[in-house]
């Protein structure tokens, strides 16, 4: 290992080897924990002088961003340790070795800092729920975890194969589990995987409990990390039958009207896009009655997601198969969803037979206009609506949403980037709900109905909850979003519709002639890396500093900054500081601006409203809106491109 070291100091000397990475790279090596086969995969890296990827490798430790950890798996470049007699799935012998990989290291230290701050809460011995999807090495890391969970005094649960996100929330409070994590990497490329933390409510871990797991972590030692490598899965617990049929009967709450899709029967084209939805969602459709045709190229669980460039339904792409065989069957409606099946995408037919994919907004817009008309139809909303009844969104959600809640007069609280900051709601309005029952009464196991009852006297009533980026919750069973749950929704959606002959997009017209005109984009500017790292930490220090008084020509009127200015929601809380930027202009556009906590990436968030009257008003609001949009995206596009160089 000197030679490794020796080589490495002379890669920083002459700046082929950033400072950090080479410290990172050091102290991996000179704590003595890695195994042969790794010590072999960076002597190999480095003979090969591969030092972009040990930049990339070793630029930083793996932290805490939105939803847990995330990082690579396997390598721009991999190592011919690393890669050994990969399976026929692709998968290779080992993950890639890095402290901003994730691979059995990583692991090791993100769970046994997790342990500790459960099980310090704990008065039992620390109980986890883990699930993971199809990704590479996502059974290896979850028999790890569990093994590592066990190892240090808890128990531990798994599933007998892949599951989705959504049910492990589920799983956590049905088993009474302190803890869950899932092994996935959502809708990332397929060499990328993760690690989600949820606590006892089934919800991704928010402040202060992020913080505490992150000072956990850092304490675990290098030196501690060989015992816990060796697997011993003896004492792992499967997650028993009576959790899982748990959690497919109470997808039934999602649906209102109980009988409308077998009274309907609307066509359903469904791909599972590789992943884990067709675990439940098939299941959970069969019972309901709708007539569900499978993508079958796209039915088989496979890491690689070899048919699509990103199993991700937010791109287009991605149903490319599903609206061939949506065409072929003329189903109504065709959904996909991304591997651990917490997004959903959807494209519907239109009333010349053209199919047309919905964004992420305005699946979300219809749903919630559904389910409030709905809700006071059969009593549970009152009919002049309620201001203890709430959507919940993000605050890049479209204000369409904000809209909708305004016309039926019920509340709409926006809440950070990110499905944890709703649980957080979720968790907020159960306490308040739960101090009204009786003593010795179980919230969790009421039904759906009785609770919404007993929010709307006692507490909030949660109606429905979303954000942009394809994720929907119906109830409050769940603490995440959930493709399964959403994907009922939408069935029941399409079978009203069919029911009155109306197509998805004539509903949404109508939603616009009540509520105004609503566009968006979502712009991403994806950069790779240490060299990327540093460019988003550039254009994102840049618009603090220097904020744009002028934007494609029109003054700037406010500015929000989520991590300086002390900013309330509509439940009069004040918004966790976060690096988050919200511009309005003079002519009413805005735009919001962040770091993805998940991806390389920095997004930008484009919104655009007009007012209609008419029908007529409306066609050519449409117009104005896609205009005013390209021209904030060009200006947007060129100036990140300045900030990015400066």
């Amino acid at each position: 290992m000197t030679d490794i070291l020796a080589h490495a100091a002379q890669a920083r000397a002459t700046g082929q080897l950033l400072a950090v990475a080479h410290d990172n790279l050091s102290e991996w090596i000179l704590a003595g924990f890695l195994p042969p086969w790794a010590q072999r995969a960076l002597a190999e890296l480095v003979a090969q002088g591969e030092w972009e990827e040990l930049n990339d490798r070793f630029f930083k430790k793996l932290s805490f961003g939105t939803g847990g950890i995330r990082g690579l798996t396997i390598g721009r470049v991999s190592a011919p340790a690393e890669r050994g007699q990969p399976t026929v799935q692709g998968t290779p012998a080992h993950p890639a070795v890095g402290s901003n990989n994730l691979n059995d290291f990583t692991l090791a230290l993100a769970t046994a800092g997790f342990y500790r701050h459960v099980a310090k809460a704990a008065r039992a011995p620390a109980r986890l729920v883990i699930a993971h999807d199809v990704r590479h090495f996502s059974r290896h890391f979850c028999e790890l975890a569990a093994s590592i969970w066990v190892r240090l005094g808890g128990e531990a649960y798994i599933f007998d194969g892949p599951r989705s996100t959504p049910q492990l929330s589920h799983t956590v409070r049905h088993l009474r589990a302190h803890a869950g994590i899932v092994i996935t990497a959502s809708h990332n490329p397929p060499p990328y995987n993760g690690f989600k933390c949820y606590l006892n409510d089934g919800a991704q871990v928010v402040p202060p409990d992020d913080a505490g797991i992150v000072a956990q972590v850092g304490a675990v030692r290098l030196s501690e990390i060989p015992p816990l490598l060796e697997k011993d899965l003896a004492a792992i617990l499967p997650v028993p039958a009576t959790a899982e049929e748990a959690y497919l009967a109470r997808l039934n709450d999602n649906i209102l009207d109980k009988d409308i899709i077998a009274r309907a029967r609307p066509s359903v084209v469904y791909t599972n896009l590789h992943g884990t939805g067709d675990v439940m969602i098939l299941p959970a459709l069969a019972r309901l009655g709708a007539s569900v045709t499978p993508v079958a190229i796209q039915r088989e669980h496979d890491p690689r997601f070899p048919t699509v460039q990103s199993p991700n339904p937010e791109n287009a792409e991605a149903l490319t198969h599903a609206l061939a065989e949506a065409r072929r069957v003329n189903a109504d409606i065709a959904l996909a969803t991304d591997p651990d099946d917490d997004r959903v995408g959807a494209a519907v037919r239109d009333r010349d037979g053209t199919y047309r994919i919905l964004t992420g907004n305005t699946i979300g817009s219809a749903l919630a206009a559904y389910r409030i008309a709905q809700m006071k139809t059969l009593g549970i909303l009152p009919a002049d609506g309620s201001t203890r009844a709430t959507l919940l969104k993000t605050f890049v959600t479209t204000q369409l949403q904000d809209a909708i809640a305004r016309r039926e007069n019920i509340r709409c609280v926006n809440t950070l980037t990110g499905f944890k900051w709703i649980g957080a709601k979720l968790r907020q309005y159960q306490a308040r709900a739960e101090r009204a029952l009786p003593a010795g009464t179980d919230y969790d196991t009421l039904p759906w109905a009785e609770r919404a009852a007993l929010q709307l006297r006692h507490s909030t009533f949660f109606v429905f909850g979303g954000e942009e980026s394809y994720g929907y919750l119906g109830t409050d069973d769940v603490r995440d979003k959930d493709g399964n749950a959403a994907a009922v929704m939408l069935v029941e959606l399409a079978a009203w519709l069919k029911g009155r002959n109306l197509t998805f997009g004539e509903y949404l017209d109508d939603i616009y002639l009540h509520c105004g005109y609503h566009a968006e984009e979502l712009m991403n500017l994806a950069l790779e890396g240490a060299t990327g790292a540093a460019r988003i930490r550039g254009i994102l220090d840049s618009l603090r500093t220097t904020p744009p008084r002028e934007v494609d020509g029109t003054p700037v009127v406010s500015l929000q900054d989520f991590a300086t200015q002390a900013i309330l929601d509509d439940d009069r809380e004040l918004v966790p500081r976060e690096e988050f930027y919200f511009f309005t202009l003079a002519d009413g556009r805005r735009f919001a601006v962040r770091g993805s906590g998940t991806e390389p990436k920095i997004k930008f968030y484009l919104f655009v409203s007009i007012p209609v009257k008419n029908a007529d008003e409306l066609a050519s609001a449409k117009t104005q809106a896609a205009s005013a949009l390209r021209r904030l995206r060009r200006w947007l596009e060129s100036d990140a491109e300045r900030r990015g160089r400066a």
